[in-house]
């Protein structure tokens, strides 16, 4: 289980005295806890990727906003925040990998992108990241 390996990588960071580890991975401990005592039941694999990518999304909205104030120190700290967080994340398919997949599954010219995409995201949960299943199903329809 994710959540696990989340913990032993947490103690890990606290002997080391990893600062900037120790706090991604307390946030994202406390963010698969939380979780679980709402579902009342333990994660499955593709609950905890979600909630990885969401913590992702976060960093990555936190990372625009500190291009914009041109903040060099917490344009640093953010990357190696989404450094830490990618490495809970499966292997991500390439453009090209997920179009085969999206070709196999059906998807194909003048389709409706809203279709499209029901079918994509369960396909590509956790394998891909939102913006670059869009671009691929983009290029299918048009």
């Amino acid at each position: 289980m994710l959540k696990q390996t989340v913990f032993e990588q947490l103690k890990t960071a606290m002997k080391e005295k990893d600062v900037l580890a120790k706090g991604v991975l307390t946030l994202l401990k406390s963010a698969l806890d939380i979780a679980e005592k709402e579902k009342g039941a333990p994660l499955t694999n593709e609950e905890e990727i979600a909630i990885v990518n969401r913590e992702i999304k976060q960093t990555n909205q936190s990372l625009d906003g500190a291009k914009q104030a041109n903040r060099e120190d917490l344009i640093e700290k953010e990357q190696a925040k989404l450094s830490i967080l990618k490495g809970f994340l499966p292997k991500q398919l390439s453009e090209e990998e997920i179009v085969a997949v999206l070709t196999d599954a059906g998807i194909g010219q003048g389709m409706n992108m809203g279709d499209a995409m029901k079918i994509a995201k369960p396909l590509l949960t956790g394998k891909a990241d939102g913006a670059t299943i869009s671009k691929a199903v983009k290029s299918l329809i048009s």
